[in-house]
């Protein structure tokens, strides 16, 4: 029977797993007192920036064809009889 090699790094992934936790405990911590001193506010992201929002629609109506064709006839015999 083949024997299975025994890694180097056995205990590396429980160390590695620790350090890991005490990591991110240090950064909560730190992520916690910066925002109660106000140097951080508390919706920022890592990034910064945030989205543009969307454009607005313009409350500028189109004429029905009909319409405008009347007014340029309005028009025109206004200009006529000047």
């Amino acid at each position: 029977m083949a024997k299975k090699k025994k890694s180097e790094s056995d205990g590396a992934p429980e160390e590695s797993g620790v350090l890991k936790t005490a990591a991110e405990a240090i950064g909560s911590a730190l992520g916690t007192i910066a925002t109660k001193t106000g140097i951080v506010s508390p919706g920022t992201t890592a990034s910064g920036r945030s989205k543009p929002g969307k454009l607005l629609k313009k409350n500028k109506q189109r004429l029905p064809r009909k319409v405008k064709k009347q007014m340029a006839k309005a028009n025109a015999a206004k200009t006529a009889r000047s």
